[in-house]
């Protein structure tokens, strides 16, 4: 198998402030609302039902808003080259737990405003200072003269064809041919990855993004949708020595992104010299 390291946008070397606990942290609000209305069903009080469902409903959308926001900043976390989140899922987030809080206590609850509002107040308050606020700053360094957005987006349409060749890839029962497309996959990962580590690597590499993988995508479509019985041996052959060019093809395209970071390296060493001379 390759020795290519695959992109992994959860590497826990890279930066996360996400993880499952505390993003599951305000469904352990809805245990005791949820047993509410179970009790007010049984004891067939519709208003206490009606109630309680709906204080339900608001720390679930609550919960649901905050799981995506973490996710959101997750991402933004664990790549070096993205936009920040449109959407503030997390500030939506804080303010719906106020608001459920206030609801719950007030409506629900039977409080007085004033001790629904303050409840409403501390919990949103303590929302931000255990969650913190949604990124707000694009990620968009080392860029270049490149449009950053074309980068992004080039990158995201690339991951996601690789992810359809490896789905793809799942149907195809020949051992032999299925690990030769991982591991031209495996590498491909690699490349794209060294291009969001240096952008400007995106002119040189740009055929292999545009014919290379769009050619790996249409070649394993195809064999995928034709019956195993009527594929011959022959195209299994020519599918296999076509696998081995682009491995090899990628290899190469991997030792010229290194060598071209090499030589942007040596450029900068050169100039501060000159800069530490004068």
């Amino acid at each position: 198998m390759s020795n290519a390291k695959r992109y992994n946008p959860f590497d826990p070397k890279k930066k996360s402030t996400f993880t499952s606990t505390r993003g599951n942290f305000l469904y352990l609000f809805l245990a005791p609302l949820f047993l509410s209305v179970i009790l007010a069903l049984l004891a067939r009080n519709i208003e206490a039902f009606v109630l309680n469902g709906i204080a339900f409903g608001l720390f679930f959308a609550t919960a649901k808003l905050n799981t995506i926001g973490l996710k959101n900043e997750h991402a933004y976390h664990t790549t070096l080259l993205t936009k920040a989140p449109k959407t503030p899922f997390k500030f939506i987030a804080g303010v719906m737990l106020g608001l459920s809080t206030l609801y719950t206590a007030w409506i629900a609850g039977g409080e007085t405003p004033l001790t629904g509002l303050f409840l409403g107040a501390i919990s949103t308050t303590g929302y931000f200072l255990y969650y913190g606020f949604d990124p707000k700053v694009d990620k968009l360094d080392n860029v270049g003269d490149i449009s950053a957005e074309f980068v992004i987006q080039t990158l995201a349409e690339s991951r996601a064809k690789l992810a359809s060749i490896e789905n793809d890839m799942s149907l195809i029962s020949d051992r032999e041919l299925r690990g030769k497309l991982q591991v031209a996959i495996d590498k491909a990962y690699e490349i794209l990855s060294n291009i969001e580590e240096d952008p400007k690597d995106l002119r040189v590499a740009r055929k292999f993004i545009i014919v290379y993988i769009d050619g790996i995508k249409k070649v394993t479509k195809s064999y995928t949708e034709l019956p195993q019985e009527e594929i011959k041996a022959e195209t299994k052959e020519r599918l296999s020595h076509l696998l081995s060019d682009v491995e090899q093809r990628f290899d190469k395209e991997i030792l010229r992104l290194k060598k071209n970071n090499q030589f942007d390296l040596d450029v900068h060493i050169d100039v501060l010299q000159e800069q530490i001379k004068n």
